[in-house]
């Protein structure tokens, strides 16, 4: 009995343990690591809510097993939300499901719609989940490339002619965790219209919706028509009212897959604990300043960061949406890789990232750099990278390569 599980043969090494027990030891060891790694909102949760999930808590009636769909009020706020925000109709009993967070959502309909061997596409790079959610249920992953252009359109096209057997499901995630791409509703609509007709689902991750920064304001997939057809969205509450461990979620959608992931949960969990429940629908119903303000305070601490990595002689993107940014290696280093870069930036520097290598193999030359801490830190970490920068023989006049890298065709 020496063999190791059959699913978790499937499951490569975690790539951030390295990185995370280098941490831990330099922390151990008294030293300040100032922490860009991961993707924890640092702002607490708006009072109104945090008060709501007090008053409810109080009521026994809410410590009894709550309901694994959702609370339909809850179930309703999210319809709302989707007519106010998108200008989407969607039925609560038939097209909404609360999750335990999207991560969880994403698990269990991948679960509950794959069969072995099933071919699914996936961006690469991309969040973790999307594509081991459907290693662990048994599918093989066919990468695509992770832009919202006409690469992934053509890469969908090759993938539907050349897999065996034919793709039955596509994972898209716009603005993306890592790479902050954002996508409009004229992309979506081609890619709408190619999986309607290829007969092919659409799992749309859209947990950043309310974090951008510029004129672009990201669109639903269901907005587009026929969405609601073949696509399924997971939305969150974890960044957009910094409510991460509150690990509350929804997916809306299709109805057929919504009935398939209510059918899946009803055997697996109870639900999120009913004042936690209550309290999201007075995230959603409630007054959305808070949305805003939180919105305004990434882009400052983006600035921030953006201004002082060039100023240090690292050329990094600008981030349209998300609380990442996607950081290209700077060229001195870019032989080592993710891992061995960002173990470099800790050792030297007091400085976590995220090695790009943990999100696919076509994101080890980047980092990701997340907005997760206050402009006084991102400053004494911004002090610390040019120092780092500048023992390396890199400085604002000599500055690391600079090119947008070459979507990946696979």
């Amino acid at each position: 009995m020496t063999e190791e599980f059959h699913r978790i043969r499937r499951l490569p090494p975690y790539v951030f343990a390295s990185v995370n027990q280098a941490k831990a030891a330099a922390r151990a060891r008294g030293e300040d690591i100032i922490d860009l790694g991961m993707g924890n909102p640092d702002t607490p949760t708006p009072q109104h809510i945090v008060n709501k999930l007090l008053e409810t808590v109080q009521d026994p009636r809410t410590h009894r097993y709550s309901v694994s769909r959702g609370i339909p009020g809850l179930r309703k706020a999210v319809a709302g939300y989707y007519e106010r925000r998108f200008h989407v109709g969607l039925d609560p009993d038939k097209e909404v499901i609360v999750t335990l967070g999207s991560k969880e959502g994403l698990a269990n309909l991948a679960s509950a719609i794959t069969s072995p061997g099933d071919t699914i596409l996936v961006p690469n790079p991309s969040y973790p989940i999307h594509q081991f959610g459907f290693i662990i249920a048994g599918a093989s992953i066919r990468s695509i490339p992770a832009t919202p252009d006409e690469n992934m359109l053509r890469a969908l096209e090759r993938a539907v002619r050349h897999s065996v057997p034919k793709p039955t499901a596509l994972i898209v995630n716009f603005p993306s965790n890592p790479t902050a791409y954002l996508a409009d509703l004229d992309f979506y609509k081609e890619l709408v219209a190619f999986c309607r007709k290829e007969e092919i689902w659409i799992l749309s991750d859209l947990a950043y919706a309310e974090i951008y920064f510029g004129d672009l304001v990201p669109p639903s997939i269901l907005a587009v028509p026929g969405a609601k057809d073949i696509a399924v969205e997971f939305t969150s509450l974890s960044k957009t009212y910094s409510m991460a461990g509150w690990r509350v979620g929804f997916a809306a959608g299709n109805e057929r897959l919504i009935a398939a992931l209510t059918r899946i949960k009803s055997y697996l969990d109870y639900g999120a604990f009913t004042p936690i429940q209550v309290a999201a629908v007075t995230a959603l119903n409630g007054p959305q300043d808070c949305v805003a303000d939180l919105r305004a305070l990434y882009k400052d601490r983006r600035d921030v960061l953006i201004r002082g990595l060039h100023g240090a002689g690292w050329d990094v993107p600008s981030p349209e949406g998300s609380m990442f940014a996607w950081a290209p290696i700077p060229e001195p280093f870019r032989e080592m890789g993710s891992v061995a870069f960002s173990k470099l930036l800790l050792e030297e520097a007091g400085v976590a990232v995220a090695p790009g290598l943990g999100f696919g193999e076509y994101g080890d030359d980047h980092v990701r750099i997340g907005l997760v801490e206050n402009t006084q830190r991102l400053r004494q970490a911004l002090r610390s990278i040019r120092g780092f920068l500048s023992a390396h023989g890199i400085s604002p006049s000599s500055p690391s390569s600079t090119k947008k890298p070459e979507p990946v065709a696979p």
